[in-house]
């Protein structure tokens, strides 16, 4: 897959998995990575389907309708990517912080539902629900930032607050932070996730 990896400076600091929204690439979330953990190692990821030549992590349907066969494929080959690259860089795969906005927080957030504690740390900047009629493996020692919008024109509300009784139900601490700037990553939402991880990552 095609990355970036940039050496970090504290090797106690989780290394940050970067997922970009669609149309977004690898080095997408670097600034906001640096903003979150600038001691971090961080590894960021650009997706390998294309929707009209824009970078993707799984296809759709149409707007809001995942194709949950390709989504499902694409999380294994995601899962399989990070255990080649922690042998490749070095890093500690039990100690990763996902980031992921819009697309890449939901490819995030499935692979959380498959494979539970891939993530110390999830920051997931407006996640849908990436599917339903999962039995969700133990999430008991991961902690979750969403960060979500009242008026997302994308994203109900409902999805929102559905997410999260799903991922508390696994046993994952949740935190949501609610803004008012639609689908759009403001700096308020970038600084509470800052904050919540600092807070997370120093009661490891």
């Amino acid at each position: 897959m095609i990355h970036v990896y940039h050496q970090g400076t504290d090797p106690s600091q989780p290394t940050l998995v970067l997922f970009h929204g669609t149309g977004g690439n690898e080095h997408d979330l670097l600034p906001l990575a640096e903003l979150l953990s600038p001691g971090s190692s961080v590894l960021g990821i650009r997706g390998n389907v294309r929707e009209n030549g824009m970078p993707r992590y799984f296809r759709r349907l149409a707007e809001g309708v995942f194709d949950e066969e390709d989504l499902i494929f694409r999380t294994h080959e995601l899962k399989q990517f990070l255990e080649q690259a922690a042998a490749q860089y070095g890093f500690d795969s039990a100690n990763l912080a996902a980031v992921g906005y819009s697309n890449g927080a939901n490819i995030a957030g499935s692979l959380l539902f498959h494979y539970g504690g891939v993530f110390r740390y999830a920051v997931l900047l407006h996640p849908m629900v990436p599917l339903r009629g999962l039995t969700l493996p133990s999430l008991q020692e991961v902690s979750v930032f969403i960060g979500a919008g009242t008026n997302d024109p994308l994203i109900r509300a409902e999805e929102t607050q559905e997410l999260q009784a799903l991922l508390e139900g696994a046993g994952a601490e949740v935190t949501a932070h609610w803004g008012n700037q639609g689908h759009r990553l403001s700096a308020a939402e970038a600084e509470a996730a800052r904050d919540w991880l600092r807070r997370a990552a120093s009661q490891a």
